[in-house]
């Protein structure tokens, strides 16, 4: 049992991985596509992309995963609607803000998706969670500023977060269907919120990028969204919505540093490290508190096997 958490740990990292490519070379992308038509193309790169493996993995992975039933379809729906949202929210932010306040900020996800999984689905918060919680809030109160002495806040950053609060509803959807085959859960999701994301667009008069922005745009995310996705789904099967999330949580410093290195003409101010410093003591300390009940667990299986 120890052996499957490690392996749904590394599942995690690796989705965070994936993902965290996204925010920079989405931010490169932003110089020749508009926001709305970027997300709308994302998601489609992770719908085809998946649903091109579902094909391939059919026969196997079909007969081992759950069909989906009438209880399944407000999830569905949530988790369409709120990818719609969420990533429109996000490149708007992004277009406005910098790639790697953005990275930062994209952990308030964490405090969304741990808060909704309390209230909503009545999982249980730690204390250590708790403290990570408003570490991270501060982080992301200061990293939203745009000056301290005028106390005015950068209206990128505060799409980001609205971005933030989107997705960890989906999570908190895309944990309920954990037990369906994941291939089709994303397929769904990315085509449904893609093509949701595409009639916004055309609807506010954005206009169709160039061929080859398209294609590097549908292969952002299939690996980014798509695969991301799968990896993130199975590794939430294993150890449930919260854990994943903060295990996922590294994903902002990857995108971080990799801003520093494909965009170093963004500058970093003052509020940037101190929200980076309370960032990453509220990381620590998730991570922390999630390997507990993990080895928990473990001792309290063990001592049953030997009586």
């Amino acid at each position: 049992m120890k052996s499957k958490n490690v392996f749904a740990i590394i599942l995690a990292l690796l989705a965070a991985v994936m993902y965290a490519i996204s925010v920079p070379f989405s931010k490169l992308l932003l110089d020749g596509i508009t926001p709305a038509m970027l997300s709308a193309f994302l998601y489609l790169g992770a719908g085809l992309g998946t649903g091109a493996l579902f094909l391939i993995t059919y026969k196997k992975k079909e007969k081992a995963s759950e069909p989906f039933f009438k209880k399944d379809i407000p999830y569905i729906i949530g988790m369409i609607v709120f990818d719609i949202i969420a990533p429109i929210c996000f490149m708007y932010g992004l277009s406005k803000f910098g790639s790697s306040g953005t990275s930062l900020l994209n952990n308030f996800e964490i405090v969304a998706t741990s808060l909704i999984a309390m209230i909503l689905f009545k999982e249980v918060v730690s204390k250590k969670m708790w403290i990570a919680i408003v570490l991270i809030t501060i982080s992301s109160f200061i990293l939203s500023f745009e000056d301290f002495k005028t106390f005015k806040f950068n209206f990128g950053a505060i799409l980001v977060l609205i971005a933030t609060i989107c997705w960890a509803f989906e999570n908190n959807c895309t944990n309920k269907l954990s037990n369906k085959n994941r291939y089709k859960v994303v397929m769904i999701d990315g085509l449904g919120a893609g093509i949701g994301c595409l009639i916004f667009a055309l609807i506010t008069g954005e206009s169709f990028p160039s061929f080859f922005l398209i294609a590097l745009n549908l292969l952002l995310g299939f690996v980014s969204y798509g695969l991301s996705i799968v990896i993130y789904i199975k590794s939430q099967s294993m150890i449930g919505a919260s854990k994943t999330s903060a295990y996922y949580s590294v994903n902002p410093f990857i995108a971080s540093f990799l801003s520093f290195i494909f965009i170093p003409s963004e500058k970093l101010g003052l509020n940037y490290f101190i929200g980076l410093f309370f960032m990453i003591i509220g990381t620590v300390i998730v991570v922390i508190d999630t390997l507990k009940p993990i080895n928990k667990i473990n001792n309290k299986k063990r001592l049953s096997a030997k009586k």
